[in-house]
């Protein structure tokens, strides 16, 4: 179980990490381009993904989180084979918590983009959230699909 929690620690620091690394580095809103295609900001959020909410206060936010970490934490154990799903949701949703607790807003970098056009900002633990979310949608419709599998293939017989 060690080395299961090591995977939620090491992507919760390396999301605090980065974080801090562009909170003490970068002025607010200055961008340092990367490739074409892919910038590096400084963006403070204090509502949801992609800044929806934003009058929603800090504390309804806190709030949200721990209820959902609560509950992810729940799920973590209690179906292990989605352990590495489970462990990206928990570690984004820790990540971005721990900002709202200590300073008050998320802190967001990543800037891709296509011409005029700009994905809102992100950080790592949204990283995690969104591939978490994604590989436990896929692994859920594939054990559904198995289900099936089985079900007409018994009903076959």
């Amino acid at each position: 179980m060690i080395k299961k929690l090591f995977l939620i620690i090491f992507f919760i620091a390396s999301d605090q990490v980065t974080k801090y690394l562009i909170r003490e580095n970068l002025s607010p809103y200055e961008v340092i381009k990367i490739i074409p295609g892919i910038n590096i900001v400084h963006v403070s959020n204090t509502g949801a993904a992609f800044g929806i909410l934003r009058g929603a206060g800090n504390s309804f936010f806190i709030i949200i989180s721990l209820v959902a970490i609560a509950v992810i934490f729940y799920l973590l154990f209690k179906e292990k084979r989605h352990f590495i799903p489970y462990s990206l949701i928990l570690s984004g949703a820790i990540g971005n918590l721990l900002d709202r607790i200590f300073i008050g807003h998320v802190t967001d970098f990543i800037d891709i983009y296509a011409g005029r056009f700009h994905w809102p900002a992100f950080n790592v633990a949204d990283s995690c959230l969104t591939i978490g979310i994604i590989l436990l949608g896929i692994q859920l419709i594939r054990e559904r699909s198995a289900d099936e599998r089985s079900k007409r293939a018994f009903q076959e017989r």
